[in-house]
């Protein structure tokens, strides 16, 4: 057992523990830095400001607050009671996995996904939702 100790006490003389943690701290770091960086993780691009809107994104925006705001955020990816919907339309895949396709998100809306419910919106509704989708 003493033979353990008196290694133990030569290791920490040779590498004292402070420098150990700040090593593997910044090891970590990079290790984390590398990976975002190989599977994608960039900052999303930011929402379209609303005074820039067309009036059809207006409209979907309304449309947005009267059906969706009360399950999803939509200018960050954090959920409320549905996933955050920032850059829905320009990342390479959906919270659910598939891709953000108008096709994709007009069946997720019209006939739910998981938790969601169905959302009943007239055609032209569902369109101004679109074009405001794609502003996030």
């Amino acid at each position: 057992m003493n033979e353990h100790r008196t290694e133990h006490r030569k290791i920490e003389q040779n590498y004292p523990r402070r420098q150990t943690v700040t090593l593997a701290g910044a090891a970590s770091t990079a290790a984390m830095l590398a990976t975002m960086l190989l599977i994608g993780c960039t900052p999303l691009p930011p929402s379209k400001p609303a005074s820039e809107f067309t009036p059809q994104e207006a409209r979907g925006a309304a449309v947005f607050q009267s059906h969706c705001a009360r399950c999803h955020y939509p200018t960050t990816t954090h959920g409320l009671h549905g996933p955050g919907l920032q850059a829905l339309t320009k990342v390479k895949a959906m919270p659910s996995g598939a891709p953000p396709t108008d096709a994709r998100i007009t069946q997720t809306i019209l006939y739910g996904h998981g938790m969601m419910q169905p959302v009943a919106v007239s055609d032209s509704e569902l369109n101004d939702l679109l074009a405001y989708l794609h502003t996030l």
